[in-house]
């Protein structure tokens, strides 16, 4: 445990971000595995929105280790597995 008290609220502030990290990677990879376990293309493009919304958030506030690039790529993934639905 941290004695002082500036690493006692380092600490804190670790846990706070680990969980918000922890959320927004969870609910990128569950709105991912809805598009990518899509039975439809209606259903893979319903679900779109909501996924790019996540990364574009994700991306712009720095979470779950995601930058521009990274959001972008998986953006571009998820497109591709909606292109290839019949």
């Amino acid at each position: 445990m941290p004695q002082h008290k500036s690493c006692k609220k380092r600490l804190r502030q670790a846990e706070k971000a680990n969980a918000m990290n922890r959320s927004v990677r969870s609910a990128i990879r569950s709105s991912l595995k809805v598009i990518r376990t899509a039975t439809s293309k209606e259903a893979a493009l319903k679900e779109m929105p909501n996924l790019f919304s996540m990364l574009d958030k994700a991306a712009a506030k720095g979470r779950a280790g995601f930058c521009a690039n990274r959001a972008a790529n998986y953006k571009a993934k998820a497109a591709k597995v909606i292109n290839g639905l019949a």
